[in-house]
């Protein structure tokens, strides 16, 4: 019986049609999306390249003009405060309805 680790890490064959190497064979960059804005010099988007045949991913950077609020949309408000949440207790004891 043959361990676990003499199949990791292992070489595919030239003719391999495993998902992996068929991904490697076919792989195409996915194209950057156009930025509604203005673009400014310091955003950039994210970047894929291979590097020694793997996928490398540069991410994404946003400058702070362009960085997205914390605070939620104007249009968010609460729709209902009914004060502090009740926490919901089970019953642990059998019971009978009466009536």
């Amino acid at each position: 019986m043959k361990s676990l680790s003499q199949y990791l890490r292992q070489p595919h064959a030239d003719n391999c049609d495993c998902s992996v190497c068929w991904v490697n064979r076919n792989w195409v960059p996915p194209k950057a999306p156009t930025c509604r804005s203005t673009p400014c010099t310091e955003c950039r988007p994210a970047q894929w390249s291979k590097v020694n045949g793997r996928t490398h991913v540069t991410p994404a950077y946003t400058c702070e003009k362009h960085k997205p609020s914390n605070r939620p949309p104007k249009y968010w408000s609460v729709v209902s405060d009914t004060g502090k949440p009740t926490p919901f207790v089970p019953l642990r004891e059998p019971f009978e309805l009466v009536g």
